[in-house]
């Protein structure tokens, strides 16, 4: 008697910590649920807003929205005080949440299609025939090498290597989609001019520029660490003695 009498004390005492439990989660998952609900303001665009536009012209292009809190974007805009004096860096759609990843101060936006120049670098530029720049395959951040041949002395040099490409403007356009209505497209022979942009030092720059006004410059795309020990002067009298094996 005495030990069904305790087996229903500790089924009762079990029964009213599960319910306790129970009714705790339930308590719980509501208060989650009202706290993701609860309305917060949010700053939208109320108009497209274009990559560029200053902070101090978006009074007029966004507006305040109440959204449950759980529909609130990480790192939004909650004041457009904050953005002090930067820009826009992207095309904002209507409805979209400023967010501050997308505003950057002026000084800090790269042009997009460049890298950055090393510091203590400068820039300089010349413009080539594709069949010259690797057959209009080069991107910005590619490091090539500059052969000159200059039609005078009929020499040909490699003269620097591991030049960096900050950009490359002029690229030639993408072929067009075959009549007959096939996907499958060939690979279209380069036209036009390319505009190389490289980053390099003083000396470096008289050399480009030196190929560009007296002699003719092709390019090559190399690797990291290229192997130029066997480069040298070429002339009519050496170029058919050297060994290239």
């Amino acid at each position: 008697m005495r030990r069904r009498f305790l087996a229903a004390v500790a089924a009762l005492v079990l029964v009213v910590a599960g319910t306790a439990v129970l009714v705790g989660y339930v308590r719980g998952a509501e208060s989650r649920a009202l706290a993701g609900a609860q309305p917060v303001e949010v700053l939208v665009a109320r108009a497209p807003i274009p990559a560029g536009t200053p902070a101090g012209a978006l009074a007029e292009l966004v507006g305040v929205e109440l959204l449950p809190a759980k529909a609130a974007l990480p790192g939004r805009v909650t004041d457009l005080a904050a953005l002090a004096d930067r820009v826009a860096t992207v095309d904002l759609a209507p409805g979209e949440q400023l967010l501050d990843s997308r505003f950057e101060l002026p000084g800090d936006l790269q042009v997009p299609g460049t890298v950055p120049v090393p510091e203590g670098m400068q820039e300089v530029s010349i413009v080539l025939e594709p069949q010259r720049a690797v057959g209009g395959r080069l991107a910005a951040g590619d490091t090539v090498g500059v052969f000159v041949s200059m039609s005078q002395t009929t020499t040909t040099h490699s003269v620097l290597h591991e030049v960096l490409v900050t950009q490359v403007q002029g690229a030639p356009a993408p072929p067009a989609a075959p009549a007959d209505g096939t996907t499958t497209v060939s690979a279209p022979v380069p036209s036009g001019s390319l505009m190389v942009t490289f980053a390099v030092t003083a000396a470096q720059a008289e050399a480009i520029v030196f190929g560009a006004e007296h002699a003719s410059i092709w390019l090559s795309l190399e690797p990291a660490d290229p192997d130029v020990s066997r480069t040298a002067v070429l002339t009519p009298d050496t170029i058919y003695g050297k060994a290239y094996s």
